[in-house]
């Protein structure tokens, strides 16, 4: 062979023009196995010879499984075909959740020439969303707009709720956006009869079929919806508990209208964490605030949303609480899809520290005993256990309903006093910035969306809280402090370590 012969691109062979390439990326639980059996059956059902292979992902839903399909029409040589999808080389592409869409498009396998794009634009959210502390989830906004340029064709839609909605599984309704797509040279009724060869559950998965299917004949892709506002729904009980109710309501209502639109949801949240008379506490920190402010009120609805997380924080009694109401034990059971007949375990995976059981005493008596570092290790050593407790049995259950039903008692504890006085520091800093600076006062009021969760979470939440403070007080005599302690939050809520907020507080050492 020449070397003219080699540096000249071979000729594509001819008879690979009528193989059909189809890649589906799916996860654990999306039934991207049973959408790649019906597709195989429906090729080799309509005389066609097919292939089908999977490469498993990562588990905990850091990499999706790769199922491929290759075929073409019988004949009198058999075709080899590819085990695995190439860039550049798929002409149908199914993804069961928008950021697997936007994968698709990273690895090549979405061409402008070539690629019809089926997507569900239902999120499924990866381990590294859920790890950031802050708000870690990926835009599908971007995703749908890159699709729009990647793909000779897209087709989107939330083919999980259209089969949820028919008792099904998504791997049903995109099977029927695939039929409906007109990808594949196959009518309706071989689609159909392929999932009824399936036999168990056909009858459900032919109605997500026909959702999916009608989705995908409509056209134009739809951008995920965003969450309607929900009312509040009016409260039950005593009429005098109701008349002391509507007395708070009518304080917000006097408010201005930036601020009673989060102060009304805020007093609710209060009330339900504690009582009545916590709202009316609530209402009062508020309305302090609102006396130093001015037009257009950010100091106010930011102090109204932030004051309320601040008063409903999480604590033992809270946590039995939401884990002992019959609207969780319900969303488990609607998310299990569990039937009447079944029965259904739910086991609580507690890890109590020393600080947690100290801190239900007594305020004085906890102060004193977390003091004494020979009785907290001793607590420690006795509580601090990994525990796994069946709320289904009754023995479990009323432990923690019992615990749940503490609200009296909270008021008197170590963890409220400790709560109220990181509340007054915290509102006292923001109050002190206000007459120089009124947007760096606005800041620190949202920097307590850093203070969350519960036991070592919170202490971790805490840390930062401080270190961002001190941040704070570095910058507060520059007309960009506001801006400075934004950046600062921002590196806080991006990692659990703190890295990027060492980065910031280090940038900052550097000037001030």
């Amino acid at each position: 062979m020449t070397l003219q012969e080699v540096l000249t691109p071979a000729k594509a062979d001819p008879r690979l023009s009528g193989i059909i390439k189809l890649a589906v990326l799916a996860v654990g639980g999306q039934g991207g196995g049973v959408l790649t059996g019906w597709i195989e059956a429906l090729a080799r059902a309509n005389g066609y010879v097919a292939q089908a292979t999977s490469v498993a992902g990562v588990a905990q839903r850091t990499g999706a499984t790769v199922y491929y399909v290759e075929m073409a029409p019988a004949g009198a040589l058999v075709p080899v075909f590819s085990l695995m999808p190439a860039a550049g080389d798929v002409d149908i592409m199914i993804t069961a959740e928008m950021m697997e869409a936007g994968r698709s498009i990273i690895r090549g396998f979405v061409t402008p020439d070539r690629t019809t794009l089926i997507t569900s634009t239902h999120r499924a959210l990866a381990v590294s969303e859920k790890m950031v502390p802050g708000d870690g989830i990926a835009s599908s906004a971007e995703v749908m707009a890159a699709a729009e340029l990647a793909a000779r064709r897209f087709i989107a839609a939330d083919f999980d709720a259209l089969a949820i909605a028919k008792g099904s599984v998504i791997s049903a309704s995109l099977f029927g956006a695939l039929a409906g797509s007109g990808a594949l040279p196959f009518p309706r009724e071989a689609y159909e009869a392929a999932i009824r060869s399936g036999g168990k559950g056909a009858e459900a998965s032919l109605r997500a079929f026909a959702a999916g299917y009608e989705a995908a004949q409509a056209g134009a892709p739809a951008a995920p919806a965003a969450p309607a506002k929900t009312a509040l729904a009016p409260p039950s009980g005593p009429a005098r508990l109701r008349d002391r109710w509507l007395a708070l309501v009518r304080r917000v209502e006097a408010m201005p209208a930036p601020v009673a639109e989060m102060a009304l949801p805020g007093l609710r949240k209060v009330v339900e964490f504690q009582d009545l008379a916590y709202g009316e506490e609530y209402l009062s920190r508020l309305e302090k605030i609102l006396a130093q402010d001015r037009a257009p009120h950010d100091l106010g609805r930011e102090a109204a949303k932030y004051l309320a997380n601040a008063m409903a924080y999480d604590d033992i009694i809270r946590v039995a609480d939401l884990k002992t109401r019959a609207g969780r034990m319900d969303r488990i059971a609607r998310e299990m899809g569990a039937k009447p007949a079944n029965v259904m375990q739910v086991t609580e995976f507690l890890h109590p520290r020393a600080e947690e059981i100290v801190s239900m005493l007594p305020a004085a008596m906890g102060a004193r005993w977390e003091a004494n570092a020979g009785r907290m290790k001793l607590i420690d050593r006795l509580f601090n256990k990994g525990r796994r407790m069946r709320t289904d049995t009754l023995g479990a259950y009323l432990m923690l309903y019992v615990l749940g039903g503490l609200k009296s008692w909270r008021r008197r504890t170590l963890r409220h006093r400790q709560e109220v006085a990181h509340l007054d520091r915290w509102l006292g800093l923001a109050m002190g910035y206000l007459p120089v600076n009124y947007d760096l006062a606005v800041e620190v009021l949202r920097c307590r969306r850093l203070v969350k969760g519960y036991s070592d979470t919170h202490a971790r939440a805490l840390s930062k809280f401080d270190r961002v403070m001190a941040g704070a007080a570095l910058v507060a005599g520059r007309e960009d402090a506001a801006d400075w302690l934004r950046r600062l939050r921002e590196a806080a809520l991006k990692d659990e370590e703190g890295k990027a907020l060492d980065g910031a507080l280090a940038t900052i050492r550097s000037f001030a």
